[in-house]
């Protein structure tokens, strides 16, 4: 039977804008010898699908990790904001829309292995444009449009390959089967 591990002590390795570094060492409860961990504290994260008129808004942008574009829905970092006024924020800033109706699809761990935070997945509905995009001076984003399924095509083909989007719309799925047919 797997046990939890009791913690013995916590330092920061690395810290800059976005993450802390930290090294754990744990108690191995199988054999009672410490092990180093490394885990990555940050902000927990919102991820929004927004539909509109049977379309889902994406972004595209590049994404510095892979070093490749990326097409994504909209999201980001967690300011001291809650979820909600998170998703709100961030749907607006990189889509220029407001959305009428924002609804929890759902709370994921995006790598439990190495981080510490959240991922909040919501579905935007009734969407009002109130303006252009405005991302932050570190981004370039463009919009896309499109329709539902083709948005499932591009992830069963691996067009559309962010994990955490993937999930998002799985969440989706599950919790209105009838638009992810």
């Amino acid at each position: 039977m797997a046990r939890e591990w009791k913690l013995l002590g916590t330092r920061d390795a690395f810290t800059c804008r976005l993450f802390k570094l930290k090294v754990k060492e744990f108690l191995s409860p199988k054999t009672g010898k410490p092990h180093e961990f490394y885990q990555i504290e940050t902000r927990d994260w919102v991820g929004i699908i927004p539909l509109l008129n049977e379309e889902v808004i994406l972004v595209r942008q590049f994404r510095h990790g892979s070093e490749e574009m990326s097409l994504e829905i909209p999201g980001g970092i967690m300011d001291e904001d809650d979820p909600f006024g998170a998703a709100l924020r961030e749907l607006q800033e990189e889509t220029g829309f407001k959305a009428n109706k924002m609804e929890l699809l759902g709370v994921l761990r995006p790598q439990p292995a190495l981080f510490n935070n959240r991922f909040y997945v919501f579905l935007a509905t009734e969407l009002e444009k109130v303006g252009d995009p405005l991302p932050e001076e570190s981004e370039e984003i463009e919009l896309v449009k499109m329709p539902l399924d083709q948005v499932l095509k591009d992830m069963a083909s691996g067009k559309i390959d962010h994990a955490l989007v993937l999930a998002a719309f799985e969440l989706l799925r599950l919790r209105y089967p009838e638009l992810l047919k």
